[in-house]
C-alpha cells in the first residue's frame, strides 16, 4: 500500500489504525451507541421529513423495510433511509472536537452491510470503526471547513465506508480504495440551515447511502484515489483551507473516539445543551419573580448558528439560544414539545425571548471545540442579577448522562413515536444484548417486530 515514493498516504495510514484491536469493553459503548440511535430513529422517522424520506424506498419492499429501511432489497437505498432518520430532532451523538455526529450515519451504514447471521460483535466493531475515521476526518478538516460545508455530511462518507468495509471484509487496499471514493464525491454545505427546508435529513441520508456503495464498489475491485485527501486536487486542498492532514492519524493508537462521544439529552441543536443546564441551574432560584432582561454568554460558533431571537419554525426553534433558555426558564427540562409551533406561539415564551441576548466572549470560544461551554445571567426586575456558568453540557465525557438516563430517553423517543412498552424494550435489549455476542439477529427482528 505504497505510493511511488514509498510513502503511505493519509487514508492509507487511517486504515492502519482501523485494524487495532477492539475490546469488550469498547463494544458495550457501541452498544448503548446503537440504543441512542434506535431511539432517535423511532421518533425520526415519524416527522415530515422521515416520512418523506422513507418515501424513496421502493412499496414492494416488506417487513423491516417499512420500519428503518433495515432489510431493503437494496441495500444502498435501506442506508439512504436510514440514515436520514436519526438527526431529525436533534438528539443524536456528537463529537465535540470534530463537530459532527457519527450515529445517524454510521449505524445505518453497518445496518444495511451487514446480514442477519453477521456476528454482533462483528457489527459493533464496524460501527466503532466507522465513527473512528468520521471523528478523524473532523477533527482535522478545520474551522474553515465548518464555516461553509456540514461536517457530519462531509465526513459523513468516511466513516460509512469504513463501518461497511468492515463488515464486507475489505482488505486495507480495498477499504483505502473505499475511503477515497467516499471522500471524492463528499458534499454538504450549510446554506440549508437559513432557509426553512429539510436538506439537513438530506446531507446525513446521502452520507450513509455513498460510504455504503464505495465500500460496495471496493468489495469488486473498484478502486479510488488513495491521496484523496491530502492530494493537490483532494478534499482538503478544495475544501478545508487550515486543515491539519496529520491530525488524522495523530494521538495514541489506544482507545478509541467513540469514547469521547456525546449524548445529548435535550432535543436541540448541541451548541444550546450548555445554555440550557445553566438555565435549569437558575429556574429555581428565580422562581415567579419577574424578569427583565436574559444574557447568554457563549462561544463564537454558537452565537453564529443558534443567535435566533425569533424562530418561525419547528427546526429554527431547535437552533435558538434564546428559546431554548426561555422554554428552560419557563418550564424546565425542555421535552420534545419544547420546540414544537405550540410553544414558539406562546406570548410568554416569546416576551422572554425578546429580553434574551446572546454574546460571544474569549473564555468560551478560547476552548471550543473541546469544551461546549455557556453562561446564562437572568435580570430580574428587582435589580438583582443570577447567574450560572456550565463549562461541560450534560452528555460530555465531563459531565456524563448515566446510562440509566440514556436508556429513559431512548423509551422516551420509542414511546413518542407510537411504539408499545414491549416493542421498545424488545429494541433496547436486543441492542445492549450485542455486546455479549450472538448474531445481529434478534436486534433486526426486534426492529421487524416494532413495525
Amino acid at each position: 500500500m505504497t505510493g511511488l515514493s514509498g510513502e503511505k498516504s493519509v487514508t492509507e495510514r487511517l486504515v492502519g489504525l482501523l485494524a487495532r484491536p477492539i475490546s469488550a469493553a469498547d463494544r458495550q459503548r457501541a452498544a448503548l451507541h446503537v440504543v441512542d440511535w434506535i431511539g432517535c430513529a423511532a421518533i425520526g422517522r415519524t416527522t415530515e421529513s422521515g416520512i418523506r424520506i422513507e418515501a424513496e424506498a421502493p412499496a414492494s419492499d416488506a417487513g423491516p423495510a417499512q420500519l428503518f429501511g433495515a432489510r431493503s432489497s437494496d441495500p444502498a437505498t435501506a442506508a439512504f433511509v436510514l440514515g436520514g432518520f436519526g438527526s431529525i430532532l436533534e438528539m443524536d451523538d456528537v463529537h465535540r472536537a470534530a463537530l459532527l455526529h457519527p450515529g445517524p450515519i454510521v449505524i445505518p451504514a453497518a445496518l444495511a452491510a451487514a446480514r442477519d447471521d453477521t456476528r454482533a460483535e462483528d457489527f459493533l466493531d464496524a460501527v466503532i470503526r466507522g465513527y473512528e475515521a468520521m471523528i478523524r476526518l473532523g477533527s482535522a478538516v478545520g474551522p474553515g471547513h465548518y464555516a461553509f460545508f456540514h461536517n457530519t455530511a462531509t465526513c459523513g462518507g468516511f466513516g460509512a465506508a469504513a463501518a461497511a468495509g468492515s463488515l464486507l471484509g475489505l482488505d486495507e487496499a480495498a477499504l483505502a480504495a473505499a475511503l477515497g471514493n467516499a471522500g471524492s464525491v463528499a458534499g454538504g454545505l450549510w446554506q440549508c440551515r437559513n432557509e426553512a427546508v429539510m436538506t439537513k435529513t438530506l446531507h446525513l441520508a446521502e452520507a450513509a447511502r455513498r460510504g455504503l456503495v464505495a465500500a460496495r464498489l471496493a468489495a469488486h475491485g473498484f478502486t479510488g484515489p488513495r491521496f484523496i485527501l491530502e492530494g493537490p486536487q483532494g478534499f482538503f486542498a478544495a475544501t478545508c483551507p487550515g486543515a491539519s492532514p496529520n491530525d488524522v492519524v495523530a494521538g495514541p493508537e489506544s482507545g478509541w473516539k467513540i469514547a469521547e462521544t456525546s449524548f445529548k439529552p435535550w432535543p436541540a441543536c448541541r451548541h444550546a445543551h450548555a445554555a440550557i443546564d445553566a438555565a435549569l441551574a437558575l429556574r429555581d432560584k428565580i422562581a415567579d419573580r419577574p424578569i427583565a432582561g436574559i444574557d447568554i454568554e457563549t462561544y463564537a460558533d454558537a452565537k453564529l448558528f443558534c443567535d435566533r431571537p425569533a424562530p418561525e419554525t419547528v427546526l429554527q426553534a431547535k437552533f435558538s439560544l434564546q428559546h431554548a433558555v426561555a422554554v428552560t426558564l419557563s418550564d424546565g427540562p425542555p421535552p420534545l414539545a419544547a420546540f414544537d409551533l405550540p410553544a414558539l406561539g406562546r406570548p410568554d415564551l416569546a416576551a422572554l425571548r425578546e429580553v434574551a441576548t446572546v454574546a460571544a466572549s474569549a473564555r468560551f470560544t478560547a476552548p471550543y471545540p473541546r469544551h461546549f461551554g455557556s453562561a446564562v445571567a437572568v435580570r430580574l426586575t428587582s435589580g438583582e442579577t443570577l447567574s450560572h456558568s456550565v463549562a461541560d453540557a450534560w452528555g460530555d465525557t465531563e459531565n456524563p448522562v448515566s446510562d440509566a438516563a440514556l436508556l429513559a430517553k431512548a423509551h422516551a423517543l420509542m414511546q413518542a413515536a407510537g411504539l408499545g412498552r414491549a416493542q421498545a424494550e424488545a429494541l433496547v435489549h436486543s441492542a445492549l444484548s450485542l455486546a455479549e455476542g450472538g448474531t445481529l439477529a434478534p436486534f433486526r427482528n426486534a426492529m421487524a417486530k416494532a413495525a
